[in-house]
């Protein structure tokens, strides 16, 4: 939308007040607009004047054409992302991205997801993106897994994952950082999958919550205003504090939700771990009951742990 319209506040109002019987076929009509070029630059250009580092993201098929233009108005990371990524991408329609000659000529660095897996994981890093976007379906506002049945659990892929990284770490001595990417909106989550071997965790619904963010309490799922096949919904998540409220605190709710860093240290502090390497090796179990046992008072009255 950003990149999309002059003023996107007015689309995004549109997106807010739509009916739920409507929003699929709204955001496909609004989606229609072709993105513009000049708007890549400014937006960039606007968050790089606020302070912010500028994260740009694209389709694979539009990764050369938009990249240079990102890269050339100050973006500080470029991102791959497609639903499932490979480098042995083949289609009858358009070019397939070269991913290794891509992050080579790319002066800023790249980000290429998503993946799941141990194979595909080792052979996107010998491209050499800069990081790599794990995880495929489990996002709040997605629906890949119910239309396309596609998905690993998110712990499973960042474990697999971690095992592709160090591996390719021990081949070559370059260290290529996961991100897991999806299902994760509170403290719990974020901390599990650093222990699960991430190195850094990609949010949505999470921020979403922020009184500060464009979708005012809305998130859709990227693949939402797919023209052939929606793989998104939007959902209402609400907005429940600042933006530096739920990174750091001070927390005014009790369902982890807010203060996620403050999750992240006090979780690392109990088990015992002084950094994010250590953390990564935090002992992991299978525990069903973890989040219901003794917890039968919060569960009844909708409260705590009792709201997830």
């Amino acid at each position: 939308v950003q990149t999309r319209y002059k003023n996107p506040q007015e689309v995004l109002q549109k997106i807010v007040e739509a009916d739920k019987a409507d929003i699929t076929a709204l955001l496909q009509r609004i989606y229609q607009e072709p993105i513009q070029e000049d708007l890549i630059a400014a937006r960039v250009r606007q968050i790089k004047d606020g302070g912010a580092l500028a994260a740009v993201s694209s389709i694979p098929q539009r990764a050369a054409q938009f990249g240079k233009i990102a890269q050339e108005a100050g973006a500080d990371v470029f991102v791959v992302q497609s639903t499932v990524s490979t480098v042995r991408h083949i289609s009858s329609e358009y070019k397939s991205l070269d991913l290794e000659k891509f992050c080579r000529e790319m002066r800023i660095p790249v980000v290429v997801g998503n993946t799941v897996g141990y194979d595909v994981t080792f052979e996107i890093m010998e491209c050499g993106p800069a990081a790599v976007l794990v995880g495929v379906g489990p996002g709040a506002a997605c629906t890949s897994r119910g239309v396309l049945g596609l998905g690993v659990p998110q712990v499973t892929a960042t474990v697999d994952c971690a095992a592709a990284r160090d591996a390719y770490f021990k081949k070559t001595s370059r260290y290529v950082p996961i991100i897991t990417d999806g299902g994760m909106s509170r403290g719990g989550d974020v901390c599990k999958a650093l222990a699960c071997g991430a190195d850094a965790v990609m949010v949505g619904s999470a921020f979403a919550r922020a009184e500060d963010a464009p979708g005012r309490g809305y998130h859709w799922g990227m693949a939402t205003p797919h023209a052939n096949l929606p793989r998104g919904t939007r959902i209402k998540v609400g907005a429940t504090g600042s933006l530096k409220q739920i990174l750091f605190g001070p927390a005014e709710v009790d369902d982890g939700s807010q203060n996620l860093v403050g999750a992240i240290t006090t979780c690392m502090g109990n088990v015992g771990a002084r950094n994010i390497a250590e953390f990564q090796q935090t002992e992991i179990i299978i525990a069903p009951s973890i989040k219901t046992e003794g917890k039968l008072f919060q569960t009844v009255q909708s409260v705590g742990m009792g709201t997830s």
